[in-house]
């Protein structure tokens, strides 16, 4: 009876100091550098700080209780224990294997003393098994926990005594909490970050963690963090790991606002990363570009160059996401090769049913983009639509459409894949915005896949006032497609009855600086034919260059012909029997390394034959062909008679 008085006493008495050391450190003084911070940032009494309860107690104290999330009864005796002390590499490693938060928790609530290295790793470990989250912040569960709350505070009295990298660990896993006023824990490690910055006592790595951990974090972050990068940026180059030199990519990437004070840090962080490329992961290269483009690196190309030469060796490697950020980023640098392209075509051969839709259409983006003719990869988007059509977001249909019309390309299923896009259309059309679906019918009409049954519709004041918006006037591309799809209804679509497109919306040349139906012509090419039609014609005075014709189309040169077929005076208007339009087209109007014309310039050819012009064509490939001036000649008095044979001169 006497055992059982004192023992019950002795837990009153171990209940009392618990109580009055919570109360203690509640009102401990705090520190000057914790004194600084709380000047700049708002106080946030008491989120995380557990109520002083035999629940919320034992980190702090060291008690023992019965976990609400687990089988974790009092150890009243030696016997009961499972381990005896067990060190704190063996704890962590139980912290790795464990899936949940409440046996995260329940592992925490079972050490008698918590280790602050253990206590930094639970909480770590709380921050990747919930990191799957939509919100991206922990669950109310997990921070109304007093063992959550308990571990909270631990950390906070501990924080002089963290390692650098703990420090920098706890604070990412703040970056989950509610965007709250910030918590005294908060306060805290942010104080003791200040403080150990400011003796200098972090190393690359470690301020590379740091810089991190604050960038995940809000507001209250952004001032220690310009004070990291400052450290970082003079710091020698030589001492960062590949692993921290793309960390500093990652946290100059949250800072663009610094980009104009940083640009020579830049360029010579840049080049340093040149002699790295061949060391980093397939997602480093990935994280490195983002960064570049988001940074507008434009002059660091050496180092595109060469990321580009590595991409293409490890696409098999990448995850989707991963592809999607190097195709944009590749994109944005205009960077392309042989070797890049023949990696994605077989990487979208060999994953074409397990292929995310979104990394798709951002390869079929690039291709378009870089005019490469791929048939393998399109070949591939044209299976991957016909039998997932139903499953894709309206700008996924257009990323993997428009590109068939852009490089003038109908796949070997073409019947199937626009009927399957048409059913998609007329049963989804109210899904499009107005100006997707423009630009999807329009690439349609390129590959002569005419939209009749929607050109009623997309000329339709309601249409046209949709695709306004709120806008003062319609942009120059949009006008310059309802244009060409108005001109196709009326040269190739006879049998439309429908309404007309008005005047208003109407352009009167596709060709313009910045958002062209038409490539302006090659200026090396145009001017080597120049000179050899004076010599064959006699005179500058026998055809015209650059004519705008009333049908909005820019011939390169025109020749006039009277009844008999002699050459006229570009100035005589009257007695004009035929013209002649001579198309000089450059490598730009062809596919990449192809002898297949862009759809814009196959259609242009195809609706000046049906205007009446009598179309004769000067490719690049046959003109390089060439040796001299003579076999120039000959070319073109070969091309002209033997497309016009009344021709004379």
């Amino acid at each position: 009876m006497a055992l059982v008085t004192l023992r019950s006493n002795l837990c009153r008495l171990c209940d009392f100091r618990t109580r009055t050391s919570l109360a203690t450190l509640k009102h401990w003084p705090l520190r000057p550098a914790h004194r600084l911070v709380r000047a700049h940032l708002c106080w946030w009494g008491s989120s995380l700080q557990p109520a002083p309860s035999r629940a919320s107690s034992p980190l702090a104290s060291g008690q023992h209780f019965h976990s609400e999330w687990g089988n974790v009864s009092p150890r009243t005796h030696d016997g009961d224990r499972p381990e005896e002390n067990p060190d704190e590499q063996t704890w962590c490693r139980r912290l790795r294997d464990l899936s949940s938060s409440a046996d995260v928790l329940t592992l925490v609530s079972s050490l008698d003393p918590l280790p602050d290295a253990v206590a930094v790793l639970a909480l770590q470990r709380i921050r990747e098994v919930e990191k799957g989250d939509s919100s991206g912040r922990l669950r109310g569960e997990t921070l109304e926990s007093p063992i959550f709350k308990a571990l909270c505070f631990q950390l906070e009295q501990q924080s002089p005594h963290l390692t650098n990298v703990g420090l920098a660990t706890v604070l990412q896993t703040l970056s989950m909490l509610p965007a709250d006023p910030p918590s005294s824990l908060l306060l805290t490690l942010m104080a003791e970050c200040q403080r150990r910055l400011q003796e200098g006592g972090l190393a690359v790595h470690e301020l590379c963690v740091l810089g991190e951990s604050l960038v995940l974090l809000p507001g209250p972050g952004h001032r220690l963090l310009e004070l990291v990068t400052g450290h970082l940026q003079r710091e020698e180059l030589g001492r960062f790991s590949p692993e921290d030199i793309v960390a500093l990519y990652r946290i100059l990437q949250a800072c663009p606002e610094m980009v104009d004070q940083s640009q020579g840090f830049l360029s010579r962080l840049n080049s340093f990363t040149v002699s790295l490329v061949s060391r980093l992961s397939p997602g480093s290269m990935s994280q490195v570009l983002s960064a570049l483009v988001a940074l507008d690196q434009a002059q660091a190309l050496p180092l595109v160059i060469k990321l580009g030469r590595y991409v293409g060796r490890h696409i098999p490697h990448f995850t989707s996401q991963e592809l999607g950020a190097v195709m944009d980023a590749l994109m944005y640098f205009g960077h392309h090769d042989r070797f890049l392209t023949k990696a994605l075509e077989q990487h979208v051969a060999t994953q074409c049913v397990t292929l995310n839709s979104e990394a798709l259409s951002k390869v079929t983006a690039y291709c378009s983009k870089k005019r490469v003719l791929s048939k393998p990869i399109l070949n591939t988007v044209a299976e991957t639509f016909v039998c997932q059509a139903e499953t894709l977001a309206p700008h996924q249909i257009l990323e993997l459409v428009e590109p068939f019309g852009q490089l003038n390309y109908l796949p070997p299923n073409a019947p199937a894949f626009f009927r399957k896009l048409e059913s998609t259309l007329a049963a989804h059309c109210m899904k499009f915005p107005p100006k997707m679906l423009l630009r999807l019918l329009h690439s349609c009409s390129l590959l002569e896949r005419h939209p009749i049954n929607f050109m009623g519709k997309i000329f339709s004041p309601h249409f046209l006032h949709q695709l306004q918006g709120d806008e003062p006037y319609l942009d120059r591309l949009s006008l310059a497609q309802l244009t060409q799809l108005f001109l196709t209804s009326i040269l190739e679509c006879p049998f439309y009855k429908g309404p007309r497109l008005l005047p208003k919306y109407q352009v009167r040349s596709f060709l313009t600086p910045c958002c062209s139906l038409e490539s302006p012509v090659d200026f090396l090419l145009y001017r080597a034919v120049m000179t050899a039609l004076i010599d064959l014609l006699g005179a500058r005075l026998y055809f015209a260059s650059r004519v705008l014709t009333p049908y909005c189309y820019t011939i390169d040169v025109e020749i006039k012909l009277d009844e008999d077929g002699f050459v006229l005076p570009f100035t005589v208007h009257e007695d004009v029997h035929k013209r002649v339009a001579l198309c000089i087209d450059g490598p730009k109007r062809f596919c990449f390394n192809s002898k297949n014309l862009l759809g814009q310039e196959a259609t242009k050819q195809r609706h000046l034959r049906l205007l009446g012009y009598e179309v004769v064509q000067i490719p690049y490939h046959e003109v390089e062909m060439l040796k001299s001036r003579l076999e120039l000649l000959e070319y073109l008095q070969s091309k002209l008679f033997s497309q016009s044979p009344g021709l004379r001169w």
